[in-house]
């Protein structure tokens, strides 16, 4: 019983299906029956500009000299007298770090569980 319905639903899908395919068809030979378009006329194509020409740049021949550079000022070779660095105890005391206990306890990791596998329910 079930199976009947399903196959009816099936064909009523089907059926409408292919009428809709009938009706796009039709309407597709309608747009092939159009009178002709005008055509579209091209649009003149833009042209550039013409760049502006480059001056003659002048050359080493017709430059003005440079300038001369002024002197620069002498600096003084002797230098100021500076303070003096403080002066280092001569008996500095000894930086000692405190022994390292021998045995250091590890913390345990737990262990990680297992999740058992599920088997495949046998086929028919």
């Amino acid at each position: 019983m079930a199976s009947s319905s399903n196959y009816t639903i099936l064909f009523l899908i089907i059926s409408l299906l292919s009428l809709s395919s009938i009706s796009t068809t039709r309407a597709a030979r309608g747009l092939l029956q159009l009178p002709n378009l005008p055509t579209i006329p091209s649009l003149p194509q833009p042209t550039m500009p013409k760049l502006p020409t480059i001056p003659n740049l002048p050359t080493a021949a017709t430059l003005p000299p440079l300038p001369s550079i002024a002197s620069l000022p002498t600096l003084p070779t002797t230098t100021p007298n500076l303070p003096s660095l403080p002066t280092l105890p001569s008996v500095v005391p000894k930086m000692t770090l405190p022994p390292m206990p021998a045995n250091i306890p590890l913390p345990s990791i737990p262990a990680i569980p297992t999740i058992p596998t599920l088997a495949t329910p046998p086929s028919n």
